[in-house]
């Protein structure tokens, strides 16, 4: 099982390396991809899905949705293109609703918007992260925040864990380890922006900024993580899928990425824009 778990981590490094390193088609393709194995999951788990082994209309539809959002995100990074395409995709989803009742509930057609909304939606970021004028260097905040910060809050709470913060929700997490998470990852934001990003733009003093976005960026990623176990306890399961040899679903890996994502762009334009 580690050896399993290992290999398929070392596996999506290398291809988060690959798509976050060249951007553009290759990063927005495999974003796309993710979206749609995460929207899945997340059906599935809200009990959208109403046969565990085929699309329904409202999942089909939103799997249309995702995939016109990505060329939309791809073609202009307008925000403006954005929230329409959420519009239209609503609206999509009413007409569906509608057009098919009553053989779909309202509780499914919830599901399958709120499940946009909180994958393909919020991972998009990685890729308007990527865009910014400084999206080469970045865009691997986002990194550091999320599995940085998994990491190092993994070896704090094994070594020195002792009180349980969420004992109902995640019986593992200790308020020692989750401390440890985020100075891990502000740390680690600290060294890239010192070494890395100041190097390359010396008039910036980034390294302090960086620490900070990826401290925070730490908060957003346990968040998330929790709010995705939250969702397993609340509907008995005990991973979102299967994709990821040793680690379950994409949503089991993603969880903290989709939340790090957006608060690491909104903090980039916020702060090293203006430094």
């Amino acid at each position: 099982m580690f050896w399993t778990r290992l290999l398929s981590g070392i596996v999506l490094v290398l291809i988060a390396l690959f798509a976050l390193s060249f951007g553009g088609i290759p990063l927005v393709l495999i974003l796309w991809v993710i979206s749609l194995a995460a929207l899945r999951e997340l059906t599935k788990a809200l009990k959208c899905a109403t046969d565990p082994k085929r699309l329904n209309l409202l999942e089909i539809s939103g799997m249309a949705g995702v995939t016109v959002y990505y060329l939309a995100l791809y073609v202009t990074r307008d925000l403006r293109a954005l929230f329409l395409c959420l519009t239209g995709f609503f609206l999509l989803e009413m007409f569906v609703y509608v057009a098919a009742f009553p053989k779909y509930r309202a509780e499914q057609v919830t599901a399958v918007i709120f499940s946009f909304l909180y994958a393909p939606v919020m991972l998009s970021f990685v890729y308007l992260t990527r865009c910014h004028e400084l999206g080469i260097y970045v865009v691997w905040m986002i990194l550091i925040s999320s599995w940085g910060c998994d990491t190092c809050a993994y070896v704090v709470g094994k070594l020195i864990g002792r009180k349980k913060i969420f004992p109902e929700l995640s019986p593992k997490k200790s308020l020692e380890g989750c401390i440890g998470g985020c100075l891990g990852a502000a740390l680690i934001g600290w060294a890239y922006g010192h070494f890395f990003v100041e190097s390359a733009f010396p008039d910036r003093r980034a390294g302090v900024l960086i620490a900070l976005i990826c401290a925070v960026g730490a908060v957003m990623s346990m968040a998330g993580d929790l709010a995705a176990s939250a969702i397993k306890r609340n509907n008995d399961i005990k991973d979102y899928g299967r994709l990821i040899p040793g680690h379950g679903g994409i949503m089991d890996r993603f969880d903290s990425v989709i939340v790090t994502a957006p608060a690491t762009y909104f903090l980039t334009a916020l702060l090293l824009s203006a430094a």
